[in-house]
């Protein structure tokens, strides 16, 4: 009697496989995509890389005016223009981090349709670049933070500075987490894509961005220690200013929220990333 046998080849997916070896060995290819992502944006411009000092400085300018000059918010004794411009820089790290993982599928459309790579190379390159930019305005940050160092202003927490690569670190993992689900979901809700951008602008000013937690009271200040990102702002003003407000509650809301938020993304993106182009 003959028996027919049939042997089915397909790749081995899990939900949780994050590929890291496979990753460190495409690790020029991220390399790449970190600059182009850096790059891209500047081209044809007449001013080209200075845009990275002009729009958080203007920003900063405008917050200054609103919240400083308007609504007379305290900044806790520290000068408000660097004040501003040190946490407008953080939250434009954590903000294009978030903002470019969301566009992952959608806006690499053309490329994962012609050859292979880990997937996961994008994501993490998009947070490599915002850190890069990050780190270029921190030059104007630091010019600013000497200057009234000098004069007495302000008073750095300076053994707490090595904290500040964990903050970028911890961060940069929620804005992933974030992008990564959103960019997920958008495969089949595209409306989505409108309302993130919306959506972050609403996290800045939901966040103690442009205010110091310490000038909220009550309930609204309970509140905002279960806002994930509170936590970070507060420890990375803490050690480059010297003020900031850190709780045991709000590190561990944010530290679980960031553990959560990258576990659903990584189960969300090796789901999606199997057939995604045949949605698209």
């Amino acid at each position: 009697m003959q028996q027919n046998y049939h042997k089915r080849i397909t790749a081995k997916h899990r939900l949780l496989d994050l590929k890291l070896k496979e990753v460190w060995k495409y690790r020029e290819l991220i390399g790449l995509f970190t600059k182009r992502n850096v790059t891209v944006g500047y081209r044809q411009t007449i001013l080209g890389p200075l845009w990275l000092f002009i729009n958080p400085l203007l920003t900063s300018i405008v917050h200054l005016v609103v919240f400083g000059r308007i609504a007379k918010l305290g900044t806790e004794g520290v000068p408000q223009l660097l004040f501003y411009l040190s946490g407008n820089a953080l939250w434009a790290f954590f903000s294009s981090s978030g903002l470019g993982n969301a566009g992952t599928f959608l806006s690499n459309e053309h490329l994962f349709g012609k050859v292979y790579f880990p997937r996961l190379t994008i994501p993490i390159s998009v947070v490599l670049s915002s850190a890069i930019k990050y780190a270029i305005q921190m030059i104007l940050v630091f010019g600013l933070l000497i200057y009234y160092v000098i004069a007495g202003s302000v008073s750095p927490n300076y053994p707490a500075w090595p904290l500040i690569p964990v903050i970028l670190i911890w961060l940069g993992l929620m804005a992933m987490g974030v992008g990564i689900i959103i960019s997920s979901l958008t495969i089949k809700y595209r409306d989505l894509s409108v309302l993130v951008s919306f959506g972050m602008q609403l996290w800045l000013y939901a966040s103690p961005v442009v205010y110091p937690l310490s000038t909220l009271s009550g309930t609204l200040k309970s509140v905002m220690l279960f806002n994930p990102v509170t936590a970070p702002i507060e420890l990375y003003r803490y050690a480059l200013l010297g003020v900031g407000t850190v709780t045991p509650l709000s590190v561990a809301v944010s530290v679980c929220f960031t553990a959560l938020v990258l576990l659903l993304g990584v189960i969300l993106f090796n789901k999606v990333e199997r057939n995604f182009l045949d949605t698209v």
